[in-house]
């Protein structure tokens, strides 16, 4: 079997899409030359160039709604958790809380531009927050931001050994993101290093009032998002800061009965400034819970939107790229980590969100175009673009610490960079990570929503509970938050153990397997079973036989087979004592 897939990857085939990641061999595959890459780009029929050009305009029409649909989805996400996130904030936090708070808040919000401007308008509100404080947030914005694509990638459910590549190339940016919080939050702790680092830096600066540089994709996705929801930042911003309560925006009032921006009050929906017009799910006498509840719309329509247009996307680059060599396209691919970095960041400068570029580039994971060792130096790369638009955010604001923060969360991926990627051994953890997770996916379907529900909801929330007991200024509640942060300490500790020295890895995955067996199973077996009954009487009323007879047969074969059973065991002891 190897050697027949050996002999296809020499002799350079089209690209198989079913194909495990271990079938290409890397080294085999960069053998391609830049002119077979020319060549297969750039030569073609005319009647090729149509086809081609035909895909282009296919890719381009899914590729705007699927950036329509994460726009919908984030600001759906908004309007339905806005008050629950805004109260996260302003508290007096320990860095534990502070890096939990800013995951649940990204993953709330859909956001991490969003959170780290809330924590920057804490931290220059008369310091409502610390620096410090705000730098720990801006560390759990960085993990929770993560979670848009790792959704994404479930859209490619379909195929199993899509779904696996897919989920392994979402999930090496959350392995990134942890594994870099895992060692700075205790340096951050101890040191100091990112608070003194950018204090220095921002010592002298000086910043100015100014507009908000908006990239050209949100200019032409925002206005379709902006008719149909549009979510007011303002609302969580004021309720993070302690100004307001949720409460205190409605009920909505239109005077004259007009619906716009200038007669409206708004709360967690607002309207479009530049046209003045209210978006479709703005309602002029909406309560608080109306309003939730339209967001929760737009998260659920935007999430079937997101599934069609990656299915179609999926389709299409499928179309295109048959019969293209797997080796011209990893040639094509596999470019210098530090440019793929470059571009990366690009990217994210370009559209304003690095959920919306690695989100984008994870179906091409999938499909085989993107290796996962290509995947994450672009991930990288999204990971600084994202803090530059903070950045030029911060540059034209009036407050220094929000410039202070903005450079926290920059050289925060800087150092993560410097650590995992230089040196080739240390690429390994967070790839040798996204594959096994990618693995997990081909043994159990429901593991990606396991997964999620885990490591953005569980793990935050109990880590959350369990610092705040420390926090309350009692002995007994300081006593259960040891008691239970000695017990977490033994169970992780187990659980390394177990996997490392009792061969747990292996037996969750066989857990998993079977379980996975068994869905598959019991999905099927309905139809199995209507068959046979369908099958089973057709015989009944030919020949005749009661119900009975079936019965006793049955029977009578169970018992045959416990007689052969003892026969086989007598045979066995017999056997050894001859032995």
């Amino acid at each position: 079997m190897s050697t027949d897939l050996e002999k296809k990857n020499k002799s350079s085939p089209p690209l198989d899409f079913d194909a495990g990641e271990e079938a290409m061999d890397l080294d085999e595959a960069m053998n391609a030359s830049w002119g077979e890459v020319f060549h297969s780009c750039c030569v073609h029929t005319p009647q090729e160039w149509g086809m081609i050009f035909i895909g282009v305009c296919a890719c381009a029409f899914f590729l705007y709604f699927f950036l329509l649909g994460l726009d919908v989805l984030g600001n759906g996400a908004k309007v339905m958790t806005g008050c629950g996130a805004g109260n996260l904030f302003g508290d007096d936090t320990n860095p534990v809380a502070g890096v939990m708070i800013g995951i649940l808040a990204t993953v709330l919000l859909q956001s991490s531009s969003t959170t780290t401007s809330i924590v920057v308008s804490l931290v220059g509100d008369d310091n409502a927050i610390s620096v410090e404080q705000g730098i720990y947030m801006i560390m759990g914005a960085n993990i929770g931001t993560s979670v848009t694509n790792t959704i994404v990638a479930m859209g490619q459910m379909g195929d199993g050994d899509e779904l696996e590549r897919a989920f392994a190339g979402a999930t090496v940016h959350d392995l990134f993101n942890f594994a870099t919080v895992a060692i700075l939050l205790p340096v951050e702790v101890v040191t100091g290093y990112l608070n003194a680092l950018t204090g220095a830096i921002v010592k002298n600066a000086e910043v100015k009032d100014g507009e908000k540089w908006t990239g050209p994709v949100k200019k032409i996705v925002g206005p379709l998002t902006s008719k149909i929801i549009k979510a007011n930042k303002k609302v969580t911003q004021e309720i993070a800061q302690g100004k307001k309560t949720c409460e205190e925006y409605y009920p909505i009032v239109c005077e004259d009965g007009v619906v716009s921006k200038k007669t409206c009050k708004v709360a967690l929906i607002a309207c479009d400034s530049d046209t003045n017009k209210c978006p479709i799910f703005f309602s002029p006498d909406a309560t608080k819970n109306d309003e939730v509840v339209a967001g929760a719309v737009c998260f659920v329509l935007a999430i079937l939107l997101l599934f069609i247009c990656l299915l179609g996307l999926v389709t299409v680059l499928k179309k295109m790229l048959l019969g293209v060599s797997s080796r011209v396209i990893y040639k094509a691919t596999n470019l210098n980590g530090y440019v793929s970095m470059v571009i990366g960041a690009l990217l994210t400068l370009l559209v304003q969100s690095s959920s919306i570029t690695t989100s984008v580039l994870t179906p091409l994971v999938g499909v085989g175009v993107l290796p996962l060792e290509a995947m994450l130096p672009l991930t990288l790369g999204a990971n600084i673009g994202t803090t530059m638009t903070a950045l030029l955010a911060s540059l034209v604001s009036d407050n220094i610490d929000s410039l202070q923060v903005a450079l926290a969360h920059l050289f925060f991926n800087i150092t993560g960079i410097l650590i995992w990627y230089p040196i080739p051994f240390m690429r390994r953890v967070p790839l040798s990570g996204a594959r096994f997770l990618g693995k997990m996916t081909r043994v159990w379907r429901g593991f990606p929503v396991l997964y999620i529900a885990i490591v953005f909801f569980l793990i935050p929330l109990y880590f959350l509970g369990l610092s705040s007991l420390f926090t309350q200024g009692t002995e007994g509640w300081t006593a259960l938050g040891i008691c239970l942060t000695l017990l977490t300490a033994f169970a992780i500790f187990y659980t390394v153990f177990w996997c490392k020295f009792r061969d747990g890895k292996q037996k969750m995955v066989v857990k998993f397997h079977n379980r996975q067996r068994k869905n598959d199973a019991i999905s099927t077996l309905a139809d199995d079973m209507d068959a046979m009954k369908r099958k089973l009487q057709i015989l009944m009323d030919h020949t005749g036989a009661p119900a009975d007879e079936d019965v006793e047969m049955g029977n009578f074969e169970m018992e045959d087979q416990a007689l052969l059973k003892e026969e086989n065991t007598g045979d066995d002891e017999l056997s050894e004592i001859q032995t």
